[in-house]
Parts: C-alpha cells; structure tokens; sequence
C-alpha cells in the first residue's frame, strides 16, 4: 500500500470579473456550476453564454458528488506522485480535477467522488475531489 496523496498546495487560480463568483464559493466550501437561462441545460467549462443554445448562463450551486469518468496517475513528473481525472458531477458535467486524500492504487473507473478544495498558494482553493 502507497502513501496517501494529500498536495501540501496547487497554483493559485486566475480569478477574473467573470469568474469572481465561482472562486468565492470555493473559499466558502461550495461548487458552482454554470447553468443556462433558456433551455436549463448545465455546462462545464463555465461560459457566460450557452453552448448549446448561446442564452445567457447563471451559476448554481452543484451537490459536489460525482463519479470517476477516467484518470491517470503519474509517479514520474516530480517528486510527489497525483491523480489527474475526469469526474462526471451528478449534475452531468464532466470536469477534469485532481483526485487527492487517497491511496492512488485504489482509485477506479466508475469510484463515487466528493468535492474536497485545496489550499492553493495565496489565492482561492481549488476543487479537487477524494473517494466517498
């Protein structure tokens, strides 16, 4: 059994005017995303107008939960080993994110996921996600 992978810190995020909201909420604990106006249909990545149907986009808070869509663990770009995946949210939307708190051995296709954020240097925490 390996060493659970917990970063001690990722790279701040960008923050701009459009996405101000989104990174409060992840200082707050809570995981947005963009939902359209129009036709309802939720997206990631976050865009002020719909890819579906170009309405305009609000953001909604999302239940955090999702499942491993695919992933890749990697032992050999820098000293500390981490898990890069595709997590599908049960709102639908699939985003790519780092999975953390676990043995890497363990984590699979189709492994239920929460949203946990991580510290970040000097800026908003990053959603990341650990096995249920």
């Amino acid at each position: 059994m390996t060493t659970p992978y917990t970063p001690t810190t990722f790279k701040a995020p960008s923050e701009q005017p459009d996405n101000a909201e989104f990174w409060q909420a992840a200082r707050e604990g809570r995981l947005l995303v963009r939902h359209c106006d129009s036709c309802g249909k939720p997206h990631w990545y976050p865009r002020t107008l719909c890819p579906f149907c170009m309405g305009s986009t609000h953001w909604k808070a999302a239940s955090g939960r999702g499942t491993v869509y695919s992933y890749s663990v990697t032992r050999r770009a820098g000293p500390i080993p981490f898990c890069m995946a595709y997590v599908t949210l049960d709102e639908g939307v699939t985003m790519m994110t780092n999975i953390v708190d676990c043995d890497l051995d363990t984590v699979h296709i189709g492994q239920r996921v929460e949203v946990a954020f991580s510290p970040t240097d000097n800026g908003a925490p990053l959603p990341t996600f650990r096995p249920l």
